[in-house]
């Protein structure tokens, strides 16, 4: 009997599955665009930190010409 109460609530029940990732659509403005910026972004993983480019600073030589 638990059965068939169990099939009767799934066939009569509305909830459809949420759609996960690339598969949601989102409409809120601010989700939409917090996704497309964490879509270009660089990220090391896990942690969830962006990676810092590391600045490479040139060293600029001064010659001094003694004549």
């Amino acid at each position: 009997m638990k059965r068939f109460i169990t099939i009767v609530k799934d066939i009569f029940s509305k909830d459809t599955p949420k759609l996960l990732g690339r598969w949601n659509l989102d409409y809120c403005v601010v989700k939409l665009d917090k996704k497309i910026n964490l879509t270009n972004e660089d990220h090391c993983g896990p942690c969830g930190q962006y990676n810092v480019p590391i600045k490479k600073e040139k060293k600029k030589e001064k010659i001094i010409d003694l004549e």
